[in-house]
């Protein structure tokens, strides 16, 4: 194994959401010389900056590690499709782009679970300075900042008007802004573009860093365990160009694979359940089976309606249609192909005694009732116009498992969702489904509903309900929590700033230090990782 020459101050691991930030923020000051593993490849490809074409990233193996978890009796024994970025810019590079930090009391849980430095009014400032919102600063948003925010009021459909006024009849009146004064309502989504290109994490904050000379970005180096001498990491073996290197860090190392990526390294290292890492021939250098444990994840299902009136489907399907949204695109950069197929969503309450939203929503001038295997068929949708109502719970009680299949750092590692597995969740995701039907029955989207496609009228009673949810429902996309934040090892991974506990010299910056899974999507908060992780690196350097 050949020793990387170059002496580095920080060695981190994943160039994804976390890990750009990570990398502009450390060497800004130019004081440190920081290394920046990738195992994927670049972020320059048209279907990663044409924000549309993430469907086309959605099974593809060159920018995407396409996992898929255990069969799982919550989701009627189906093997889920985990989608995660596998380029710069991680899963920044490949999501839906919408914007949402969560809601303020998830921080303050945070903090209340013994976490300082990481309550609302902590995070705040940090939002406010990493944005650059389009609708300008005021007490609760930032302008100026690295990450363009686009409040995507150009070119909604029609549709999305209709479903607004449907949610209001509903009892679910507008917000101006989800990231605002207050979360609850219905509204159109924030999304991280500019200009009609994604704005991801790469975009905004590693492409100005790469011009730095105390910044070096490795891609297609995939990190195969952290280097320990006693209980102190002092680098990262990785395999580039088919050999075995060392790199050396004579600060730290920093983990930001995210949340599937990153205790799967703690594992290889020797940092995870003992006994199982036994059981593979691992060494263990510190046994703790909160590694990996504590998953946590957004469920999500569409009910789909066919509709009077046209839809992006007439628009999206045809070849004729996909070269003039295409034609658009390239000369102006708008047009749908600017932006994400969700334009409106909202949040609500399942019950009116609750104090804040517990489910979210997805409004889609599109439907995909005919995909075709291995595709979201985002860039080919029905042959009819329809409609999608989607929803995701905010904060399920249930929790899987991140754990090895083998020894070898190139095989994918054991996903254990465990959806549903809570009475509790099944409850409260009942109840949000019938909110769907709904909004769909009030004026003015009803009367451009011709009849509901699925799960269909004749699915009606709860147990029915039920049946279709967990036949049909999936991951959203949001894994996290499972190297998460806290003050005991005993039911923790790293401490309130990021240390991991009983070791020196390595942190984990990512969503899977969460303490809890925000009410919301969690690519922001994700960011937010890496610019609160950066300032805390940097005041403990001295």
């Amino acid at each position: 194994m050949a020793t990387d020459a170059a002496g580095y101050d920080y060695v981190i691991v994943g160039a994804g959401s976390a890990g750009c930030v990570l990398a502009d923020r450390l060497t800004a000051s130019g004081r440190y010389r920081v290394l920046l593993l990738e195992a994927g490849g670049t972020d320059r490809r048209l279907f990663v900056q044409m924000p549309l074409g993430y469907g086309k990233l959605f099974h593809d193996p060159a920018v995407n590690w396409c996992y898929r978890t255990e069969p799982d009796p919550g989701l009627a024994g189906q093997a889920d499709h985990w989608p995660r970025g596998k380029l710069l810019g991680g899963s920044s590079s490949i999501n839906a782009m919408v914007w949402i930090r969560g809601h303020s009391s998830d921080y303050d849980d945070w903090q209340a679970a013994g976490n300082p430095g990481w309550g609302w009014a902590d995070v705040l400032p940090a939002y406010r300075a990493l944005e650059d919102w389009e609708g300008g600063a005021d007490e609760f948003r930032g302008a100026g900042g690295p990450l363009h925010v686009s409040a995507n009021r150009r070119d909604l459909h029609p549709l999305t008007h209709a479903y607004l006024g449907a949610c209001a009849e509903a009892g679910l009146p507008g917000t101006p802004d989800f990231n605002g004064a207050q979360q609850e309502g219905a509204g159109v989504y924030q999304l991280s573009v500019k200009g009609g290109r994604r704005m991801s994490a790469a975009r905004a904050f590693l492409r100005p860093a790469m011009r730095r000379a105390n910044l070096t970005v490795r891609t297609h180096a995939h990190a195969t365990r952290v280097v320990f001498e006693g209980r102190r990491a002092v680098g990262v073996e990785y395999r580039h160009k088919g050999a075995l290197q060392l790199a050396r860090a004579g600060r730290e190392v920093i983990l930001s694979g995210g949340a599937v990526n990153t205790p799967q390294l703690l594992m290889l290292s020797g940092v995870g359940p003992g006994a199982d890492l036994a059981a593979f021939g691992l060494p263990v250098l510190l046994d703790n089976a909160n590694v990996g444990g504590n998953l946590c994840d957004h469920q999500g299902l569409n009910y789909t309606w066919r509709m009077k009136t046209r839809t992006l489907n007439e628009v999206l399907r045809p070849w004729w249609g996909k070269a003039l949204v295409g034609a658009r695109w390239l000369l102006t950069g708008r047009g749908p192909l600017s932006m994400s197929i969700n334009q409106g969503g909202g949040f609500f309450r399942t019950d009116p005694g609750l104090p804040r939203p517990n489910m979210q929503l997805y409004m889609q001038a599109f439907s995909t009732l005919l995909p075709r295997a291995g595709e979201r068929p985002i860039l080919t949708p029905d042959p009819f116009p329809g409609l999608s109502l989607g929803l995701s719970n905010c904060r399920p009680t249930s929790r899987g498992r991140i754990s090895l299949h083998s020894a070898d750092p190139f095989a994918a590692p054991r996903i254990t969702a465990n959806a549903y597995a809570t009475e509790a969740d099944v409850a409260e995701m009942l109840a949000a489904v019938k909110m769907l039907r709904r909004i769909a029955a009030q004026p003015p989207l009803a009367d451009l509903i011709a009849e509901e496609l699925r799960p269909g009228p004749a699915v009606s009673s709860d147990a029915e309900l039920i049946a279709d949810f967990r036949a049909r429902s999936g991951t959203v996309y949001h894994a996290s929590c499972s190297a998460r934040m806290g003050p005991d090892a005993a039911d923790s991974v790293v401490d309130a700033r990021l240390r991991v506990h009983g070791l020196a010299g390595l942190r984990v910056c990512d969503a899977s230090a969460f303490p809890t899974l925000i009410g919301g999507n969690t690519n922001a908060p994700s960011i937010l990782m890496g610019w609160k992780g950066a300032q805390m690196i940097l005041e403990d350097a001295g």
